[in-house]
């Protein structure tokens, strides 16, 4: 089968192209928001759709009615008032607004804790699983190597986009600089591909990415590459950044379905960051403890007290 092929076909099963997502408009926002505007009558079929998206989505125009109390044409009333065609066109993009899981739509509560509060073990659990993964699953070898490569790099940039990523390339740069390393973080991808532009041989990529599969991060370590500079990934195997990179610093870890919950792959990806700036650090050695060393005279003597600062930081 072709690739229009498959396009045709996903589109004749009333499935979404990936591509024209971002043109379908976010139907239970728009009952939400067009809530308090809504007659009577009609606001009984909005607590229907809204209680239960996927029963609204399979359910006839009757059943629909009959749950909600209201005749079928209060139902197409409805489906106007919101901006829709008619039923069928509300029922299709109801239908698309699936395509991120009906778990982001569930308002039941989480695993149960002693504390009261359900989402307790949820986070300190998920934290210790992924934790043990990243020690089950990453590499020494992998580790020696990219420790090899920041040691010797003329200067170090670090790649990541979007919300965890972001915050562990800028991490990456802070536990990296201590050590007397040249190191900048960009999380912008249009920054991102200029960066890599300016790159040469002797340079280095340490690309971060959850998926493995942000284009704009692996486009840019592409670049990089073609400008002779090395790249580090550290992120989930298997994946085209993974395989775009040089050095391979990778870990897998399945999420507990809380979509409220904080993703706990960031902990796996955080000791990785951990022990590639340690690992840099003893490659070092000497220049790195000297450099410390400035840094916490320094830091100690602007402040007051006798009490000095966490050793790492």
């Amino acid at each position: 089968m072709t690739e229009s092929d498959s396009r045709q076909g996903s589109a004749s099963n009333g499935e979404p192209d990936g591509r024209d997502l971002g043109r379908i408009p976010d139907i239970i926002s728009l009952v939400k928001d067009s809530y308090a505007e809504l007659r009577p009558a009609e606001r009984r079929v909005a607590d229907v759709v809204l209680d239960d998206v996927r029963y609204a989505v399979d359910a006839s125009n009757a059943a629909i009615a009959e749950r909600a109390g209201v005749s079928e044409p209060t139902v197409t009333r409805f489906c106007r008032a919101i901006g829709c065609e008619g039923v069928r066109d509300f029922k299709l993009k109801l239908a698309q607004s699936l395509v991120v899981g009906a778990l982001y739509l569930d308002t039941s509560p989480s695993r149960d804790s002693d504390t009261g509060m359900p989402f307790w073990n949820a986070v300190f659990g998920e934290a210790r699983r992924a934790l043990q993964e990243a020690e089950r699953q990453l590499d020494p070898g992998e580790l020696h190597k990219a420790a090899e490569l920041i040691a010797k790099a003329r200067q170090v940039t670090v790649f990541g986009l979007g919300g965890s990523s972001s915050a562990l390339a800028q991490e990456t740069q802070y536990r990296l600089f201590r050590y007397g390393i040249t190191v900048s973080a960009q999380c912008d991808p249009y920054l991102m591909r200029m960066t890599a532009s300016t790159l040469k041989p002797g340079d280095l990529v340490v690309a971060i990415s959850a998926t493995g599969r942000t284009r704009e991060v692996i486009e840019a370590v592409e670049l990089a590459k073609h400008y002779r500079a090395n790249a580090i990934a550290v992120t989930a195997p298997d994946t085209d950044l993974a395989r775009a990179c040089d050095v391979r610093l990778t870990v897998a870890v399945p999420e507990y379905p809380d979509t409220l919950k904080p993703t706990a792959s960031r902990y796996a990806f955080l000791a990785a960051i951990d022990l590639l700036a340690v690992a840099s650090a003893y490659k070092l050695d000497g220049s790195a403890r000297e450099t410390v060393r400035r840094i916490k005279y320094n830091a100690q003597i602007h402040r007051t007290g006798k009490e000095m600062e966490p050793l790492g930081d």
